[in-house]
């Protein structure tokens, strides 16, 4: 099978969230004719290895999508398809790029198609704390030429005002003036913090995603405002979380468990091989940071290991109904990955 041909495969299955089955089964059998050691975890992971050792690279894609099925077409350089982005085009390319590369002696490379990366990243947080890996790979979408070091963290949070009923000629607050209060003073103290740099990476970045008001018996008002905030490295779902319950007052504040941004170090023999891989296939390698997640927040610091994400793709068209994927670009990136795998298993030459 032709490395166009698995990842077409991969697209034709659908596989939103919670519905990753078939697509893993096909995934293992093909790893497993690709001469991988491949089944599936005890989470519905897809996990394929090759070669043996302690010493251990990870290349972590994810194989659930978000929903809207796309049907799988080839227009010149262009292959459409759900997920051919974001992200079973970089998990596609770990699988290629891990079954080109022989690995020496007390090595072995293991790719894993998670499931849930959309929803509660539930495949990431089972191999978690199952694997040690000398070096970790996420897929995610950076274009082949591109390395991503960093995503930021979010935090989800609901904050609730419920009070008696008061005549609209009274200068009584209303409880959507408070609400919306909260949230004008949340944004005006993310505004007022000193970033590390000028991009977006480094910026508390809130967004008001809903708001409701209602008096159902004529006797109370309630009114709630619901929140995500992307939080950079130097501001944890901690600090975020005391300074919410400062501005709350009396109001009622629900915090659903966050998420902390990671960025990982530049330099590393990962992201040494890794543009040594991009510049052997003709590229000008360069480094990017996502305002978004991604399983790397999840298992990079606990794994606390070289890390970086990469994966072929352009990311600004996750989850759109037009997504879709350069073939050039992404057998680009079999090549380069491969590359860069070899010389991550002898550091010496880089």
């Amino acid at each position: 099978m032709s490395d166009k041909a698995l990842l077409e495969g991969l697209l034709n299955i659908y596989s939103p969230t919670l519905e990753e089955d078939r697509a893993v089964s096909y995934l293992v059998k093909q790893m497993k004719a690709l001469g991988y050691r491949a089944e599936t975890d005890g989470a519905g992971n897809a996990i394929g290895t090759r070669g043996e050792g302690e010493n251990e690279i990870i290349l972590l894609g994810h194989i659930d999508t978000v929903p809207g099925f796309i049907p799988v077409r080839t227009d010149g350089d262009n292959l459409y398809g759900r997920g051919s982005v974001d992200a079973k085009g970089p998990l596609a390319c770990f699988v290629c790029a891990g079954a080109r590369v022989t690995p020496p002696a007390g090595w072995k490379v293991r790719v894993i198609g998670a499931v849930g990366e959309e929803g509660d990243s539930r495949g990431a947080h089972f191999v978690r704390d199952r694997y040690r890996p000398k070096a970790v790979i996420i897929g995610e979408p950076s274009k082949w030429d591109r390395i991503t070091l960093g995503f930021k963290g979010s935090v989800w949070a609901q904050y609730t005002v419920c009070q008696n009923q008061s005549h609209t000629a009274h200068r009584i607050e209303s409880a959507p003036e408070r609400a919306v209060r909260f949230w004008n003073e949340l944004l005006a103290w993310s505004q007022s913090l000193e970033p590390e740099g000028e991009m977006s990476f480094y910026q508390v970045t809130p967004s008001l995603r809903a708001i409701h008001s209602d008096s159902p018996d004529g006797f109370q008002e309630t009114a709630s405002v619901k929140i995500n905030i992307r939080i950079p490295p130097a501001v944890s779902v901690a600090d975020l979380t005391e300074k919410m319950k400062e501005l709350a007052g009396d109001g009622e504040l629900q915090v659903e468990d966050g998420i902390n941004a990671y960025r990982a170090d530049k330099n590393t023999f990962v992201v040494r091989a890794m543009l040594n891989g991009i510049r052997h296939v003709g590229g000008k390698p360069g480094f990017t940071y996502k305002t978004g997640t991604a399983d790397m927040n999840i298992v990079a610091p606990a794994w606390n290991c070289p890390s970086l994400s990469y994966g072929p793709g352009d990311s600004s068209l996750d989850h759109t109904p037009d997504e879709h994927t350069s073939i050039s670009g992404y057998l680009k990136g079999i090549e380069a990955l491969s590359k860069g795998l070899d010389l991550m298993m002898r550091e010496e030459n880089l």
